[in-house]
């Protein structure tokens, strides 16, 4: 039976696809409000490095606007992301990292999608996402969210694999004037910011500062990987039940210039003081606390005419990231028994990693043949992860139990989980946006990338845009991916349960698409998309030949999917907007043709926002997530669909005024679940959410 909640998201989804012919379009005035309200998300970047209409781009792609996420009463970058059709944002018990899972690809850190801040990847080498003591990235900042659902490695490279997300920050235009706020919320969360844009003499200044803390999630956990060895050794060690560890202290800082042709960026995010989730190793540690360091920089000058047909375009770019532990982690809690000794202060570890990496690139447009636009990009990038360090209380047996040694030691000179590793990398590549007849549109792309460790892979894309008529347009995509191994995959050592492979190639994926945009009035348009995928080379633990001594990372196994993408916007009244999307998707691992597991079968997402009084505006959406299947070898029972309520109210007054906000997540205070990793023994039951919470926010611009 349909419950109350399923229903209203439905009605929300299903409304603008239904009735949105049954009322008459609104005025150009009209529209040039609804535009200053909701945010222009009609062009996209991403897809080709030119700015283009977002329905004729040739790729499936989505645009969320500042006026969205303010609209959605979101605080974090994963609110955000979980209103995206074909993305869900999922969470590793490891400092409750999110993992971002699109189209069904799941994996221990989801390195397979690749993350831009302003056009610049953000990838960290040791484990290959964006890094695993992530501690949430704020909003307040973001000017837009571009976002590639399906392959973008002819264009980007590596992990641009199931997607790429490129977070735009604000600039001197987007920030002007200068901006206030604060907000407070549930489990002693507290955030301020100040942010600035204008001008020094003649160079456009935009500035963000941002500190904040919260002590996280803290639901409890019912069992942990220590219960199940408390059972195996008859021990009592186990902190469970007990709650997560998910406590955070953050500080965001940007500087934006620009001077002429010129543009130069800086950031920095640090998360200190941060605890372990539900622990590092899978047991409880409100002991452990972690820290990550992240600067970035970049200097990048463009000009679009620099002579006749000729527009040339260069940039450096560079990123530090640290992650340190600043109190030792409790891998096991104290009185841990093995069979190769007790641990009477529990296993204790500190992996720590610093890196750097260096990106130089240029391009050159060129429009000089008829019904053509070329362009070629070369670049060198150089990844060096120059230092690691390591404190443990313990050593391996050949089959991998750890073995108690008499104190803490420090492995960085004998024999450490990794050594200093370093990666070059040089490409080239060019793109064909060819009019090869009326309304029709070709994209032709290849880049060819070059590793100083692996040697060279080549991916191509092809699509095809056809104006089918004034309000439809059609495209056929089809486009090869791929994710150049992790450090850790490749040259991790003394851990035999997961020993890297010198070896291993890249993973690999082909995807074809099939897309709709359909402008069904002047104040609604639906999108349909229909996809598959074939994945190779996948990087996988194995067990070793000899039993009981571990596994290594190997390319092993392949998978497929196919789905269906649905999402609709409809502007009913210049004070009523209806939005939603869904999306199905099937993943086969073609080792076991079984169902690859963790990722929603459904997702189902609506949201209605209403100015229903002058400078005031609420909000509400609904999240449906379902159909969650468990991996092969992985006995548990299916893990439970959920439905979740959000509600915000807003003021929306000019410069020279407070702004206010309430929002109100989870409002059923639903039991919502994220599934751990098979075979389940370390946590049987998953990961908890967030229950019901409530943030209140005010700002001033002056």
């Amino acid at each position: 039976m349909w419950s109350a909640q399923r229903l209203t998201l439905t009605a929300a989804l299903t409304l603008p696809l239904t009735v949105a012919q049954a009322y008459a379009g609104q005025s150009p005035a009209d529209e040039d409000e609804l535009a200053l309200l909701y945010g222009a998300a009609d062009s996209v970047s991403i897809a080709t490095g030119n700015l283009q209409a977002l329905r004729r781009a040739p790729a499936v792609a989505s645009v969320i606007t500042a006026a969205d996420i303010a609209a959605m009463g979101a605080t974090d970058l994963d609110q955000v992301l979980e209103s995206v059709p074909g993305i869900h944002v999922n969470r590793t018990p490891n400092s409750n990292s999110p993992l971002y899972v699109v189209r069904g690809i799941v994996s221990p850190y989801t390195p397979q999608i690749l993350m831009l801040q302003n056009g610049v990847p953000i990838t960290t080498a040791y484990v290959g996402n964006k890094g695993n003591i992530w501690g949430g990235y704020p909003v307040e900042h973001i000017a837009r969210i571009e976002i590639i659902r399906g392959p973008g490695s002819a264009l980007y490279g590596s992990d641009a694999f199931s997607g790429v997300i490129n977070i735009i920050t604000k600039g001197p235009l987007e920030a002007q004037g200068t901006e206030v706020g604060a907000r407070a919320g549930t489990f002693d969360t507290y955030d301020a910011w100040v942010q600035h844009g204008g001008k020094v003499g003649p160079v456009d200044v935009a500035a963000y500062v941002r500190m904040g803390s919260t002590d996280g999630n803290d639901s409890r956990i019912d069992a942990d990987a220590q219960s199940r060895n408390d059972t195996l050794f008859r021990s009592h060690a186990s902190l469970a039940p007990g709650g997560l560890n998910n406590q955070v202290k953050a500080a965001d800082a940007n500087l934006d210039l620009i001077y002429g042709q010129w543009r130069a960026r800086f950031g920095y995010k640090k998360r200190y003081d941060m605890g372990t989730g539900a622990g590092i190793a899978s047991a409880l540690d409100p002991v452990g606390r972690q820290r990550s360091e992240r600067i970035t920089s970049s200097l990048a000058w463009a000009d679009p005419q620099f002579s006749g047909d000729w527009g040339l375009g260069a940039s450096l770019s560079t990123q530090q990231y640290s992650q340190e532990v600043t109190t030792l982690y409790r891998l096991l809690p104290p009185g841990l028994v093995f069979p190769t000794g007790a641990f009477p202060d529990g296993m204790i570890g500190a992996p720590e990693t610093w890196e750097r990496t260096y990106r130089l690139s240029g391009y050159a447009d060129y429009s000089g043949l008829n019904a053509h636009h070329l362009r070629i990009g070369v670049g060198h990038d150089d990844i060096d992860l120059y230092r690691v360090r390591e404190v443990r209380n313990f050593s391996y047996a050949a089959n991998g139990t750890p073995i108690p040694l008499p104190s803490v030691i420090e492995t960085t000179y004998t024999l450490p989980f990794l050594r200093p590793q370093r990666r070059r990398i040089d490409y080239v590549y060019l793109q064909d946006e060819w009019n090869l007849a009326k309304d029709w549109n070709l994209t032709a792309g290849v880049r060819r990338d070059r590793y100083s460790d692996f040697g060279g892979t080549t991916n191509p894309r092809l699509a095809l845009v056809w104006d089918a008529s004034f309000d439809l347009t059609a495209k056929l995509l089809y486009g090869r991916a791929f994710r150049a191994p992790a450090f850790l995959e490749s040259y991790g050592i003394t851990n035999p349960v997961a020993m890297g492979n010198p070896n291993l190639k890249p993973e690999r994926n082909a995807t074809s698409e099939l897309s709709f945009a359909w402008q069904a009035r002047a104040d609604a348009n639906v999108n349909l998309t229909f996809y598959r995928y074939a994945m190779k080379n996948i990087i996988r633990v194995v067990p070793n030949a000899t039993p009981g001594t571990g596994g290594t990372y190997a390319n092993t196994g392949n998978q497929n999917g196919r789905g269906v993408e649905l999402e609709s916007t409809w502007t009913v009244t210049r004070d009523l907007r209806l939005s939603g999307n869904y999306a199905w998707q099937r993943s086969i691992d073609e080792t076991t043709d079984t169902d690859a597991g963790y990722a929603p079968h459904n997702h189902l997402y609506g949201r209605a926002d209403w100015a229903f009084v002058s400078g005031y505006q609420a909000g509400t959406q609904v999240n449906w997530v379902a159909g969650r299947k468990r991996a092969f070898g992985d006995a548990r029972p299916a893990i439970s669909d959920y439905t979740t309520l959000d509600l915000t109210l807003a003021t929306r007054n000019g410069r020279r005024q407070w702004n206010f906000s309430a929002a109100l997540r989870n409002v059923f205070n639903a039991d919502v679940r994220e599934p751990t990793p098979a075979p389940g023994l370390n946590l049987p039951h998953d990961l908890p959410m967030a229950p019901r919470t409530i943030s209140l926010q005010a700002s001033y611009r002056m």
